[in-house]
């Protein structure tokens, strides 16, 4: 999985991940040339990796045996992680999306890996107990449309869609959209306490924690939910509530394209060509969750757009895990933390490949960027429900 040999980084993990389907063992390499995977040499392996266009070396176990060695030398910054069985994965999104409109979507269908399209009404169901993984399309759970007002709200997508929650939301016994979907955050909150693992990008991150945080609070204006916020509602937000934000400032206007402080969209000062993050270090004996979540053929990542891109480092707690970072604009990207018995990683972007999607922006082809950095911290989180869990030393 080293920058200079795979051919295809993002295949490799259906490749693994099928390996688990078909009760084959794995283990993932972590930090041995570049997060590679020891399979067992079947013809049945060998075959599906020629036919997705994998590449891959077949080698003795005496061979696997002193690969293995050197991995476990305390000299060495790797570790040997066994592969237990293949998560069963959720994708939360409503029905009607074209998979392009979702990075998590569309690398999960190019790299193979089944998934199930869940929302509300799966979720208000109880339905998430089925799942180990659990993605968060770019959703807005705070009521407000993902805050396209004041571009959109003459689009007819926009109507349609406005149109469609409210239905939902009434059909689900709900009097307000907000309250619909803080109900979901709250299953989804719940979800994660009692030990699934769930991965956010772009708006779902900040959106879900800012729905958490004002519950009880109206937030929304009357055009999002026909009548005007409470007074003062900033001083009513509660951040004991949220997974991973603290200290944030609501955005007021309707018109205005942002959901709160949390997101660095505006207050970024960072030219395109020079728009990277870098990945952090961990100890794979030591710390093997961060280092499972931040295997990449490189540690340098290209910076990409989103209506949230990117977390201001004032608004996380103290208790969250910042695995990548652009330190020149005090940002971090993509964040990891605990809650209850499970875990949660956001991502900070829309698309990796895509540096500044916009609505009606033509689909991402995978097939052009089948070695993307960014890319491959999605499927290093999809993978990991599968480790074999170890007590962490720190």
């Amino acid at each position: 999985m080293d920058s200079e040999i795979q051919k295809n980084h993002l295949k490799a993990y259906g490749i693994t991940y099928w390996t688990l389907e078909k009760g084959f063992k794995a283990q993932w390499l972590l930090n041995y040339e570049g997060g590679s995977f020891l399979l067992e040499n079947t013809p049945e392996i060998e075959n599906e990796c020629r036919i997705r266009g994998v590449t891959y070396q077949v080698i003795s176990d005496l061979q696997a045996e002193k690969i293995l060695e050197e991995i476990s030398s305390p000299s060495q910054n790797m570790e040997a992680v066994l592969l237990e069985k293949a998560p069963k994965i959720a994708v939360y999104s409503p029905k009607d999306k074209l998979p392009w409109d979702d990075a998590v979507t569309m690398v999960l269908t190019y790299a193979e890996i089944p998934f199930d399209v869940i929302y509300d009404e799966e979720v208000l169901e109880e339905k998430l107990l089925l799942y180990e993984w659990l993605h968060l399309h770019h959703e807005d759970f705070t009521g407000q449309y993902g805050k396209f007002y004041g571009a959109y709200r003459t689009a007819p997508w926009y109507i349609e869609e406005k149109k469609n929650l409210e239905n939902l939301s009434a059909k689900l016994g709900f009097s307000k959209v907000s309250q619909e979907k803080l109900a979901v955050a709250k299953k989804i909150r719940d979800y994660v306490i009692g030990g699934g693992f769930m991965f956010a990008m772009c708006s779902a991150t900040d959106s879900f924690d800012i729905a958490l945080s004002a519950e009880g609070v109206d937030i929304c204006e009357s055009m999002f939910d026909g009548d005007p916020s409470d007074i003062n509602y900033q001083s009513q937000i509660d951040y004991s509530r949220t997974l991973a934000f603290k200290d944030f400032e609501l955005e007021r206007s309707p018109v205005l394209y942002e959901f709160s402080s949390i997101d660095m969209t505006r207050k970024r000062r960072i030219q395109r060509t020079s728009d990277y993050f870098s990945l952090m270090t961990f100890s794979a004996k030591w710390d093997p969750i961060p280092t499972m979540l931040c295997q990449n053929h490189t540690m340098l990542v290209k910076g990409f757009m989103g209506q949230t891109t990117s977390f201001d480092r004032n608004t996380i707690k103290s208790s969250i895990l910042v695995m990548g970072e652009n330190k020149s604009n005090s940002e971090a990207r993509y964040i990891h933390g605990t809650k209850g018995k499970g875990m949660f990683t956001f991502y900070g972007g829309h698309d990796p490949e895509d540096y500044s999607h916009r609505v009606g922006d033509p689909k991402t082809e995978l097939d052009l960027h089948p070695n993307s950095p960014g890319y491959r911290l999605i499927l290093n989180n999809v993978l990991f429900p599968a480790a074999k869990k170890k007590k962490q030393k720190t």
